[in-house]
């Protein structure tokens, strides 16, 4: 799979829990084929929407495995293999490998902190130990390393990475590296994890989008990305415009913050639509509840989804 291009729309998948936070299988089962069926062109497990830094060993385990049965071979399954420092990220990604994983998907290490030299040798490493594509998770405000695009460019020229999964919300940052990509004959994949400005990332050059609210909505990311491919701009434009107004799922809840506001959304939406059996989060997160309940269900229905 060394030569794999993941291209289109690739949502972050979102981990359904049960009441006694266990996998929740036949929710995660129904997750994926809702999500396979309306046509996105590949699946992330494990990334910050699929509980990756909640999960333990085993439980990485598991969900790998649940997800390349359920997948079977429909689509390619991309794996955050997300940790504090190298060597866990290895056996991560030797695990998710062993497991049926297409792809790996990193951030820089964080907790002990390095620097450009530190952060570059960490993927370097991760090339040389592990047989798969790698994408680079750009993602600052969770590991406080911002990566650059100079770094991004020459490691994909060198083929140490694959590509880039980009949630830095610096769109100059990703302007150039997609301007410096084309310039290397276009050695990474780019895809753009800003789900309210996907639009503008196409115009700029991404190779497709990995966008949390596809979970709730994917039908309106994969017309997206036809349009785009199709040169239809104006199209692309308007389904943002429509997505967007579902995404208001995030600034209608009170009193949460963080993870309980965003994924808890995210839960809490495919619970009232019948695809999830309960919006429990990880703990210590609480599941959203009453009013802001009511409220994300106001917004479902007023966007044609409840």
């Amino acid at each position: 799979m060394s030569d794999l291009k993941i291209r289109g729309v690739v949502p972050p998948v979102v981990v359904p829990d049960t009441p006694d936070h266990e996998l929740d299988v036949p929710s995660f089962e129904r997750l994926i084929n809702y999500m396979i069926e309306a046509g996105v062109d590949g699946l992330f497990f494990l990334g910050s929407s699929g509980e990756v830094v909640f999960s333990t060993d085993e439980r990485r385990d598991q969900v790998v495995r649940e997800a390349v049965r359920i997948v079977d071979h429909r689509v390619p399954v991309l794996v955050g293999i997300i940790d504090t420092e190298t060597e866990r990220v290895i056996e991560h990604g030797k695990r998710a490998l062993a497991l049926g994983a297409d792809a790996l998907v990193a951030t820089a290490p964080f907790y002990a902190l390095g620097g450009p030299v530190e952060v570059e040798e960490h993927f370097r490493c991760l090339h040389e130990a592990l047989d798969a594509p790698i994408f680079a998770y750009d993602i600052p405000v969770c590991v406080h390393t911002k990566l650059g695009w100079k770094m991004l460019a020459k490691l994909g020229a060198e083929g140490v990475l694959a590509g880039v999964k980009d949630s830095s919300g610096d769109d100059i940052s990703f302007r150039y590296l997609c301007q410096e990509n084309e310039k290397l004959g276009h050695p990474l994949q780019l895809l753009t994890g800003h789900e309210i400005v996907v639009d503008g990332a196409y115009l700029s050059g991404a190779d497709g989008s990995v966008p949390g609210l596809a979970n709730v909505e994917p039908t309106g990311y994969v017309r997206m990305w036809k349009a785009a491919e199709a040169g239809d701009w104006a199209t692309v434009k308007a389904e943002q415009d429509k997505l967007n107004e579902l995404s208001h799922i995030f600034d209608v809840t009170t009193g949460v913050t963080g993870y309980a506001g965003g994924v808890g959304a995210f839960k809490t939406a495919l619970w009232l639509m019948g695809i999830f059996d309960s919006n429990t989060m990880p703990r210590p997160v609480k599941a959203l509840e009453g009013e802001n309940v009511e409220a994300i269900a106001k917004v479902l229905r007023d966007c044609g989804l409840l």
